[in-house]
């Protein structure tokens, strides 16, 4: 029996030093998913930073539990820094629609700036998951002492406006004037995923301002189309707001509906349904070619595409319209990613091998003052097959992923 409690006792002196099962890796797949994507904003107010959530459905907001508050060193951390609950949630929550929104503070002090904070109802583990809302924080996130509000007071929680829609900056404290500066809008849409280097125009290291207005936080405010920063003080960074026409996100004009088909047709494609007598019957006949002459397919096809371009215009949209970006483009064309992980400065979107369009691309983190959370996209020769494949879906009257 010697041999028996030499192993155990052995076992039992090293097992602080025993490598623990690997956690499984979190999916953040749901943060692309608009009916399922919980959005965050923020406010600094003295020593706290007041957070606002709107969840797409109540029904995420599960009932008797509180919001549980994690903060990580980064997406991927197996160990959280600190955790705290919020409780008596349905007492806190206002809702509209189908929708809800929710608003609490935080200790500035605990917080940091690239830090990620997780937040969810439920069961305590869930705010480790994918699924929950997650943010990183930058010095926007903790510095800026205002936020964007509709016509009547509620908060946008979005970082983009219509052309003459109504909205007020609403500032912590005394009211500020808050310094508008206008910039032109980019139309310049993404590059294929397997696009050289030199593919894209050189752009212009710094943009020069239009012009610049000064407003009094508190007003109800329009502005016209354009990209603006937005300034309450010399201590605070500047805040990036997208100003797009019509009916944006979603898109109604002939001349909107055909650029998205850039990813799709040729230049000379694009033209003829821009020289077109009626542009928006040429888009209509096209759809319909593509369909083979059936009008269901032809409608399910423009629903599926066009309903992409608008929510990608919802995730995206920062510094341009969402589905001009990198991520944008891979959203359109292939749908959303089936996976998503998170990891020092990546992002990586899995899709399966389905009909020979599975694949794995990798983005890379490039904030800039306009787009904190803008990605771009690693571009590889090695894409060009599956890109192909995929315009060929489109093509030939299929979606690229079916059901979306």
């Amino acid at each position: 029996m010697k041999p028996f409690y030499y192993l155990l006792f052995t076992l039992l002196s090293l097992g602080s030093s025993l490598p623990l099962a690997a956690a499984p890796r979190r999916d953040f797949a749901a943060q692309y998913r608009p009916d399922r994507r919980i959005v965050i904003d923020t406010r600094r107010e003295g020593d706290s930073v007041r957070l606002y959530l709107r969840f797409p459905s109540a029904a995420q907001i599960r009932r008797g539990f509180p919001l549980h508050v994690a903060l990580w060193a980064d997406y991927d951390a197996k160990r959280v820094l600190w955790q705290d609950t919020v409780r008596h949630v349905a007492r806190r929550l206002r809702r509209e629609g189908e929708t809800a929104t929710l608003d609490f503070c935080l200790p500035l002090n605990r917080l940091r700036v690239g830090q990620v904070l997780s937040l969810a109802t439920g069961p305590a583990d869930e705010a480790a998951s994918g699924e929950a809302a997650w943010l990183r924080l930058t010095p926007e996130h903790l510095s800026r002492s205002f936020i964007l509000t509709d016509s009547v007071g509620q908060p946008l929680l979005r970082h983009y406006v219509r052309a003459g829609e109504p909205f007020m900056i609403d500032s912590y404290g005394p009211d500020l004037n808050v310094q508008a500066y206008r910039y032109p809008l980019s139309s310049l849409a993404a590059a294929p995923p397997m696009a050289g280097p030199g593919a894209q125009p050189a752009q212009p290291r710094k943009l020069s301002a239009q012009d610049s207005v000064r407003y009094q936080a508190g007003s109800l405010l329009r502005f016209q189309a354009g990209l603006y920063l937005l300034r309450v003080s010399e201590q605070e960074p500047r805040s990036g707001l997208l100003v797009e026409d019509n009916t944006f996100p979603a898109l109604t004009s002939a001349d909107e509906l055909i650029a998205p088909l850039l990813y799709l047709t040729t230049s000379a494609e694009r033209k003829k349904l821009f020289d077109a007598p009626d542009p928006k019957k040429a888009v209509d006949q096209f759809w319909l070619t593509v369909a083979g002459n059936n009008q269901t397919i032809a409608r399910q096809l423009i629903r599926t595409y066009y309903g992409r371009v608008q929510e990608a215009n919802q995730l995206f949209s920062a510094h341009k319209a969402g589905w001009l970006s990198d991520r944008g483009m891979l959203y359109l064309v292939l749908g959303p990613p089936e996976t998503v992980y998170r990891e020092a400065g990546e992002e990586r979107w899995l899709y399966r091998a389905d009909q020979g369009l599975g694949g794995t691309f990798v983005f890379r983190a490039k904030p800039s003052t306009f787009a904190p959370d803008n990605y771009e996209l690693v571009r590889r020769p090695e894409y060009e097959q599956l890109w192909y494949a995929a315009v060929e879906q489109w093509r030939k009257g299929r979606t690229a992923r079916p059901g979306r």
